[in-house]
């Protein structure tokens, strides 16, 4: 309440002149929302099923299925990098865990000699596949001072290579893998929570409790601390003692465990994978971290913001479904959402400057 008196009494002394530029770069910081927020009022008023309550868990659901892969990326970027890779380590992430939990006596199952697996066991196995990549992409970039973008191009090429060989293991001959057991699309898409007809899956659940883990590391330990420092100065932070290296390594560490989870949820959630699973995938992520307010510039972002990118972002592409837009102009309008929010998020960091 202070700072926001101090804030009014200072606009209250300012000149008509610096009032205007201050109003103008106010609208400028916020236009992203302030469109984005005109488009769901847009949209509600043509349909106004858009924001039904089953509409709003169906949002609700998707945002909460993309969102550990958003908080995956949202710290490669605040090293002023990015990961290409995602995607692929979600499809790859997701095939692993559907042919290891598929039904035991399913026609078709991929590993016929082995029965279902625990569940837990495979949870653990995605996430070190991913933590497995995500060590891959910081080493790379941590010791051999290569570009994240160069890294994970090659490791998304090389990551989708695997999974179109693993796809033709046993009898699978490529095809996809479906038939899961009950019992882990029950605990993934099962619901506990409901309002009335309308159910909330379970893995809503576990994506807050992953964003409550993440929001803990980000904010309350050293490593949160670290990452912070070298996104916003690498060399400052090597000066300032800061094991620059590992903490690069540990980020991309981090980020691919977020897309393993995310690959548990998408595999569950999906019921037949491919090697079309997790595709583009990062672009969605992408954009939900620059428009949540993770900065290229590095040493910026919030867990709020990214949450908030990623549900603004899915309340848009649902809206254009609701709209009958063509599916594939939904990949000019991703593109373009991209290409304005790293302009502004740009041209705010000139002003700081």
């Amino acid at each position: 309440m202070k700072l926001k008196n101090t804030m009014l009494g200072t606009y209250k002394n300012m000149s008509p002149e610096d009032k205007k530029r201050y109003r103008r770069e106010l609208l400028i910081d916020n236009s992203l929302y302030i469109f984005l927020i005109g488009a769901i009022v847009i949209i509600e008023i043509m349909n106004p099923m858009f924001l039904s309550l089953p509409s709003i868990v169906n949002i609700i659901s998707l945002s909460a299925a993309n969102l550990p892969i958003a908080l995956g990326i949202a710290g490669c970027i605040i090293l002023t990098g990015t990961d290409l890779s995602a995607g692929r380590i979600v499809g790859l992430t997701a095939c692993v865990a559907a042919s290891l939990l598929q039904a035991t006596g399913y026609a078709n199952k991929m590993f016929k000699e082995i029965g279902t697996l625990p569940i837990w066991a495979v949870f653990l196995l995605v996430i070190a596949i991913g933590a497995v990549i995500g060590f891959i992409n910081g080493f790379c970039t941590a010791k051999f001072h290569l570009h994240p973008f160069i890294v994970t191009l090659a490791t998304q090429l090389i990551t989708y290579g695997v999974l179109l060989m693993y796809l033709m293991n046993g009898d699978n001959n490529g095809q996809s893998i479906s038939g899961l057991d009950d019992s882990y699309t029950r605990l993934v898409t099962g619901s506990l929570i409901k309002f009335g007809d309308v159910a909330l899956p379970n893995f809503v659940l576990l994506s807050a409790v992953v964003t409550a883990v993440m929001w803990v590391i980000w904010n309350k330990t050293a490593f949160g601390k670290n990452m912070f420092a070298v996104g916003a100065n690498e060399e400052a932070a090597r000066v300032s003692g800061v094991n620059t290296t590992a903490t690069v390594i540990l980020v991309f560490m981090l980020a691919g465990m977020m897309y393993g989870i995310t690959g548990f949820i998408e595999a569950a959630r999906i019921g037949s994978n491919s090697a079309s699973t997790g595709l583009n995938y990062e672009l969605d992520a992408i954009a939900a971290c620059v428009i949540g307010g993770v900065s290229f510039v590095g040493g910026i972002g919030k867990i709020r913001g990214v949450i908030t990118g990623v549900v603004l972002l899915r309340i848009i592409f649902v809206g254009l479904t609701f709209l009958q837009i063509d599916s594939n102009l939904q990949y000019v309008i991703k593109g373009m959402i991209i290409l304005v929010a790293c302009a502004l998020d740009m041209r705010k960091y000139l002003v700081r400057k």
